[in-house]
């Protein structure tokens, strides 16, 4: 019995003390070293920590933390960190194929090494195979929590260059969710937004896309309207002429800047209604914009006219108004009351888009405005008219 019960004991204590290595190990080395300094996890965490640390300052990393991880290879032969070392190692000498070997190696003890598909990635890529590196990246992506927003910005350095364009099309069709969030970040940036369209899937319909929006804003941003508004009308379809865009409050599927941006806010609300309307319901309380939409009006004059329902008394609270894009005061603006009888205005010439806002003025003594307009209507006036 006291055998058995001297066996049972010494199987307590290894259990206890690896659970105990096992917590500390990665968080707190040392900590873990104080139970067990020659378990293999210890040894482990204690070498890849002392190399972070010189990785960090700069310094050449001691010789005691690639002791701590051969020493550890021996007793744990499955483990990855040590092949992990032992092919920066590599790299560090110049040993592309060494390095190679050793970071499959650690792959292959561990399929599931974040670390492992990293240092193949970049070792891929760093020798010019492209598609093996594309590979180990989507697996990456895999095993990390936030794999895919990790490595948009690196996928994006790399989707700069169009001679990479096959191989990330090869890599987002076998992976098409990663491919969202790479073409968001691909989309945030005018250098690199032509690899949007051109690496996405050409049987998808864009309008829904989650780049889109991002794309047409960047696009826009960079002054270039005429190309942001050719890919608004290939993602909605929109081919027909127009001066506004939905005049008739009907369209709730094509998305701004070129169809109605709506608020709903502290503001107020605007929102489409049947038959042709748009419902209004400003608080009063502050100043601010409840609808706007960019227009590619040529230089002239135009007018503007529409029909107020509702509150019609305190109207004025409401304002139309026009801009230049990235002008700092409006063309032209008029209140809502005054709208109703016609609204002319001129766009100048080298004003090359221009923002329609509808904004709330709000007073001293703040009123709610409840309101509708129907029979929305913009036209370009004859010369001389």
């Amino acid at each position: 019995m006291f055998v058995a019960i001297g066996g049972a004991s010494v199987l307590a204590i290894a259990v206890v003390r690896n659970a105990a290595v096992a917590s500390f190990s990665e968080a707190q080395p040392e900590a873990a070293a104080k139970f067990w300094k020659n378990h293999p996890a210890t040894q482990i965490s204690l070498g890849m920590t002392q190399i972070a640390l010189a990785a960090r300052k700069g310094a050449a990393v001691p010789d005691g933390a690639f002791r701590l991880l051969r020493s550890a290879a021996t007793r744990e032969p499955l483990a990855p960190e040590p092949f992990l070392v032992r092919g920066v190692q590599a790299q560090f000498a110049g040993n592309a194929t060494a390095a190679q070997r050793a970071f499959k190696a650690a792959q292959w003890r561990n399929p599931h090494s974040v670390q492992a598909a990293y240092f193949l990635s970049d070792h891929y890529l760093r020798i010019g195979d492209a598609g093996a590196g594309l590979r180990q990246l989507a697996v990456l992506t895999k095993l990390s929590p936030k794999g895919a927003v990790a490595i948009s910005p690196y996928l994006v350095t790399y989707a700069a260059d169009p001679k990479n364009w096959p191989a990330l099309r090869s890599l987002f069709q076998a992976n098409p969710t990663l491919a969202d969030p790479v073409f968001v970040t691909m989309a945030s940036n005018a250098r690199t937004a032509p690899a949007v369209l051109a690496l996405a899937n050409p049987r998808e319909n864009i309008r829904d896309a989650q780049w889109l929006p991002t794309l047409l804003t960047t696009l826009t941003d960079a002054g270039q309207h005429e190309r942001a508004h050719a890919i608004w009308q290939k993602a909605t379809g929109v081919r027909r002429a127009e001066l506004i865009h939905d005049a008739t409050f009907s369209d709730r599927t094509s998305p701004p800047p070129f169809n109605w941006d709506l608020t709903s806010s502290a503001v107020g609300l605007a929102e489409r209604q049947p038959g042709a309307r748009l419902h209004m319901l400003y608080y009063g309380q502050q100043d601010g914009i409840l609808a706007t939409q960019l227009l590619l009006l040529q230089p002239g004059s135009y007018r503007l006219s529409m029909q107020l329902l509702g509150d019609t008394a305190r109207a004025k609270a409401l304002n139309w108004s026009i801009w230049c894009d990235k002008a700092g005061s409006p063309i032209s603006s008029v209140a809502l009351d005054a709208a109703v009888r016609g609204w002319r205005f001129d766009v100048p010439s080298g004003c090359q888009a221009q923002w329609l806002k509808l904004s709330g003025s709000s007073s001293e003594l703040p009123q709610q405005l409840d309101t509708t307009i129907a029979n929305l209507k913009l036209e370009r006036r004859a010369p001389g008219a």
